[in-house]
């Protein structure tokens, strides 16, 4: 789901990280807006944010969204160097973005109890959530061949639009391409519904404990893309060997 990309990669894989990761970004993203009044997966608002902030002369409060911004894009940006730069460890590539991921929602769940509403706590926690959203979406953007994207529904909705108007208009032999394309569409679209109404529901329970959750769907999904394989090569392995024990070989 991960490790495999290009030529390697198929469509399964990508239902599988969509269904993931877009279930992650939905919880965050709710999880975020319910506990520091920020929407920490996308950065369309904060943009026309900013603009008003500027437009209104409150400099202090444009400065905070114009931190947003860039932490959002340097998070892109390391997840891509970490994606390029491994090297001969390259299967590994996605561990660094993921793992780092992971430790700032821990983070988040285990210090949100001490956010008072201020400016500067703001500024922390709800840049440290889009910091590691903008890596989410760039490895989950690169690994995919640009075709999933997880932390924001605008442009599945333009491409949802687009496909349903190219399926309707398509000859019969012609649509299966296109029915994979709708419905992967589909599949990212409801899990980020559906991770943001868990992540909702989670809050107003469990609080900041909420972001264990998605940190925990990440360790998951690390954890079979790295042992899956190596499951299965035991698996076989055992198989053969009892196989062995019942056909022992004539002679």
């Amino acid at each position: 789901m991960l490790r495999h990309t290009g030529k390697k990669r198929n469509y399964r894989h990508n239902l599988r990280l969509a269904i993931l990761l877009c279930f992650t970004a939905g919880m965050v993203n709710a999880a975020g807006l319910f506990a520091f009044a920020v929407l920490t997966t996308n950065v369309t608002g904060h943009a026309a944010l900013l603009a008003q902030k500027l437009a209104t002369g409150d400099f202090r409060a444009a400065r905070m969204v114009g931190l947003w911004l860039l932490l959002f894009l340097v998070g892109a940006f390391f997840s891509s160097y970490c994606v390029n730069k491994t090297g001969r460890f390259k299967r590994w590539r996605y561990v660094i973005p993921i793992l780092c991921e992971i430790s700032i929602l821990v983070m988040v769940g285990s210090l949100g109890h001490t956010f008072d509403h201020s400016i500067v706590k703001t500024e922390y926690f709800a840049g440290s959530l889009l910091f590691a959203m903008g890596m989410q979406n760039a490895l989950v953007s690169a690994i995919s061949g640009y075709v999933v994207r997880t932390t924001h529904l605008t442009g599945m909705f333009t491409d949802l639009g687009i496909d349903l108007y190219t399926l309707l208009s398509t000859r019969q032999h012609h649509q299966t391409d296109i029915r994979k394309k709708v419905t992967l569409r589909l599949v990212i679209i409801f899990f980020f519904l559906a991770g943001g109404i868990v992540g909702g529901y989670a809050f107003l329970r469990l609080h900041y404990a909420t972001f264990y959750l998605p940190a925990s769907v990440l360790v998951i999904t690390v954890f079979y893309d790295l042992f899956r394989i190596r499951m299965l090569k035991m698996v076989h392995k055992v198989r053969r060997a009892m196989a062995a024990l019942q056909y022992p070989p004539v002679g």
